[in-house]
């Protein structure tokens, strides 16, 4: 199959290509950000995305089936690097009207108190691990009544009143729902981070301009999820 891509790429008139690995749906703004600057600097590089659990793109980073990826662990074994790309703030997904609005940062003990819908490990296998890590620190044990393959549907059963959802600020902004308003942790900032993972190998010309392109976007504050406001998300 990536032959054919290979084929068809060049017969397009492309002069490169990179094949980019997603894992742990990574933040839309970021990435929208990223592949606009990547058309427009260098239109002659196409860039063919693949959806894949984190185990896969490990294994196809190693296969050379994969020129980069995007994923939320840097848990990755020997042989590939895992670059910090950008940070997105964790907050509360709350259905509108729920009682934890009276509090302006909800106490993580208050969150595990409500059912929670989270991400199915298999499919969001770094996210699960960051999100349960910053679990580790209550006294409760969650009550999660449903895991869900992505932040869509996660979402929605928020929407629909079902539970609760521990999700990245940039994610709940994007989905644009007026019957789900965020909340922050209460105590120190959570963060969800993004790494880039490569194989431990020095990059081609084309990956390493590609990298490059990472870091303004990490650092340039129009791009952070710290200037989502609860207000912007249908509090009322």
């Amino acid at each position: 199959d990536q032959a054919r891509g290979s084929v068809q790429a060049a017969a397009a008139g492309f002069h490169d290509q990179l094949r980019l690995a997603l894992s742990d749906g990574i933040t839309p703004p970021r990435l929208t950000a990223l592949l606009a600057q990547c058309r427009e600097e260098e239109p002659q590089v196409d860039i063919r995305l693949f959806e894949v659990p984190l185990g896969q793109q490990l294994r196809g980073l190693h296969d050379d089936l994969y020129d980069v990826g995007f994923a939320q662990s840097a848990e990755v074994g020997d042989g590939i690097v895992a670059e910090p790309a950008w940070s997105d703030p964790l907050v509360v997904a709350v259905p509108a009207r729920h009682p934890l609005l009276a509090y302006q940062r909800i106490p993580l003990d208050e969150v595990l108190r409500h059912p929670l819908v989270a991400c199915d490990p298999l499919s969001c296998e770094g996210h699960c691990h960051q999100i349960r890590r910053i679990l580790r620190s209550a006294d409760r044990e969650p009550l999660v009544v449903e895991q869900v393959s992505s932040h869509d549907l996660m979402l929605t059963l928020v929407a629909a009143g079902y539970a609760l959802a521990l999700v990245g600020a940039s994610h709940l902004a994007a989905s644009r729902r007026e019957e789900v308003v965020a909340r922050p942790l209460a105590g120190r900032s959570q963060v969800l981070t993004t790494w880039l993972l490569r194989r431990d190998s020095e990059p081609s010309e084309t990956l390493r301009r590609f990298i490059g392109r990472v870091t303004p976007i990490s650092g340039d504050p129009s791009h952070e999820g710290d200037s989502f406001t609860s207000d912007t998300m249908g509090e009322n």
